[in-house]
């Protein structure tokens, strides 16, 4: 049966009128993240099957066919990052990232993802990629096992989801003492440059993220008392900016993926959820003092808002990020679809200790895992896989 669907199976490029409602349906059908017998997150894109890449400077999606039938589907983009390098370099590498990767469950165990991986990684290689990674919850073990396994990836990073329920009914008192300012997209993309250039995985096209209609916009906090000055070049001919920002200071940026796409939830939930979920309402209206995080209805689909570029400087920040964790999280309350306010947050960045989560709902641990492409050494790859991350990961808001 196996060597039959070989022969058979026909992989080509995405054509949105002839695929798009059969793409659909293959994404009802499989589930993201859950037990069997417990809870299933499902993505619906809205009609737009691509919409988790398009907003990326180079994509592609196949589709795998059998026969008639599509039974499987993968995307992928390509973006130019900073990365580590042997030795311990920093340096810009073009990168491919894989996502979306579905096959049908009557077809699964038949090679078809696997031959859909190394189909992207042919169009990765013929646009001069050198490295390839993916993303997947810990948990994924059949998506571990292919990646790792059967195709030469090797575990590179295992960053946090945190994430925050959205309560509709009140919102959260910000602190008087904390002065909270908006930047134009060009000082946001300075700042960045200049703070954040060397994290790992940091965007070479920032601007282009910055001044995506997704992107909501960029908050910095700093304490009342204390001057913000707008950074600025210092001249033409040097190219150098100059800025004196506050003794201590944090900055976000928030993506509202709403727009993009809407999570629903389906499947029977453990008791103790259901039972603390109602508490937890009955508490937040008869007794708002009490502060306790409510947690939304998710019985139709929302949406969340993604928090990226979360970065902080100075020995007082810690509130300065709670602060504007607390803002962002009051905005989403004005978005009828938005009941969630997510981030994902590099293993060793100690910002991830003041932005506030609920333990619940946040994954302790992701799973990204790493190919070379450009004839490195396997001992060369092993180095970059297994070097200490820097102090930041930058996670595109376009790829989650």
């Amino acid at each position: 049966m196996v060597q039959g669907l070989y022969r058979e199976l026909k992989i080509r490029s995405y054509d949105g009128e002839k695929d798009r409602a059969r793409v659909e349906e293959l994404e009802r059908g499989c589930e993201i993240v859950g037990p069997a017998d417990r809870v299933f997150l499902y993505t619906d894109t809205l009609g737009d099957p691509i919409c988790r890449i398009r907003n990326s400077p180079s994509f592609y999606m196949l589709v795998a066919e059998s026969g008639n039938e599509l039974v499987g589907v993968i995307q992928g983009s390509i973006k130019l990052v900073t990365m580590a390098r042997p030795r311990g370099n920093l340096g810009l590498a073009r990168v491919g990232y894989i996502l979306g990767l579905r096959v049908s469950p009557h077809h699964r165990r038949q090679g078809i993802g696997s031959r859909l991986v190394r189909s992207l990684e042919r169009w990765f290689v013929s646009n001069h990629v050198e490295f390839a990674y993916m993303a997947t919850d810990k948990e994924n073990k059949a998506s571990i096992k292919l990646f790792v396994d059967s195709l030469g990836y090797v575990k590179f990073r295992t960053p946090t989801i945190l994430v925050n329920p959205v309560s509709p009914n009140r919102a959260l008192h910000l602190p008087s003492h904390v002065e909270i300012k908006k930047l134009g997209t060009k000082e946001a993309e300075l700042l960045y440059r200049k703070f954040m250039s060397s994290a790992e995985f940091f965007p070479n096209d920032i601007d282009n993220i910055l001044e995506n209609r997704l992107s909501l916009g960029t908050w910095v906090a700093y304490y009342k008392g204390e001057a913000w000055e707008d950074i600025r070049y210092e001249g033409v001919s040097t190219g150098s900016e100059y800025w004196q920002g506050p003794r201590d200071w944090a900055m976000v940026s928030v993506w509202n993926s709403a727009e993009v796409f809407k999570l629903r939830v389906q499947g029977r939930a453990p008791l103790s959820c259901l039972i603390y979920a109602k508490s937890c309402r009955l508490m937040d209206r008869f007794f708002p003092c009490f502060k306790i995080p409510a947690i939304p209805d998710f019985a139709d689909p929302f949406g969340f808002y993604f928090m990226y570029g979360v970065h902080c400087e100075g020995k007082s920040s810690a509130q300065l990020v709670r602060t504007l964790c607390q803002f962002v999280r009051n905005m989403a309350r004005k978005s009828k679809d938005c009941k969630l306010v997510v981030t994902e947050i590099g293993a060793r960045d100690e910002v991830r200790l003041h932005i506030p989560h609920w333990k619940l709902l946040s994954s302790p641990e992701d799973f990204w895992c790493i190919k070379a492409f450009n004839n490195e050494e396997p001992s060369s790859l092993h180095e970059i896989a297994m070097s200490p991350p820097t102090r930041a990961l930058f996670v595109d808001p376009r790829e989650v």
